[in-house]
């Protein structure tokens, strides 16, 4: 009896055991199952905010090129009112010429030139010239330190 008794105690843990390895198997399953979708969810918000970054840059970047464009607009308007309300002769009508002219020149780059065109040549420019560059950078830093103190 207490032989039989004994096996069926070992029987039940058998059982018992049995139950709790699937028991585990199922949650274990279960984790890497919810784990799998979190990190699909996961690379879907990546994803979506990726791209409304993207989005976003595009239209700062289109702005920025449509402000560009019209500076250079503005440009060519000041050459234009510049060389109506001078006199074409003598040295103020030389050296308002002249401005006119870079006015003109600049204004015409701006409109015809992108954003990505405008760095490259900046970048050229940085690096055929870089301490009057710095230079620069520091002035126009001081000047709109000063500016933004008042």
């Amino acid at each position: 009896m207490a032989n039989n008794r004994f096996e069926n105690v070992k029987d039940q843990g058998r059982e018992t055991a049995a139950s709790a390895g699937q028991t585990f198997q199922e949650a274990k399953g279960a984790a890497k199952e919810g784990a799998s979708q979190l990190g699909q969810q996961a690379r879907d918000a990546a994803s979506s905010a990726a791209g409304t970054a993207k989005e976003y840059a595009s239209k700062a970047g289109d702005k920025a090129e449509d402000a560009m464009h019209s500076v250079g607009q503005g440009m060519s308007s000041l050459a234009g009112t510049i060389r109506e309300g001078v006199p074409h002769s003598g040295m103020l009508g030389s050296a308002a010429g002249t401005v006119a002219e870079q006015l003109e020149a600049g204004g015409r780059y701006l409109r015809e030139h992108d954003l990505g065109d405008v760095g490259e040549e900046l970048t050229a420019v940085v690096r055929r010239h870089p301490i009057p560059a710095v230079l620069c950078v520091f002035g126009i830093g001081f000047l709109l330190g000063g500016a933004l103190r008042r």
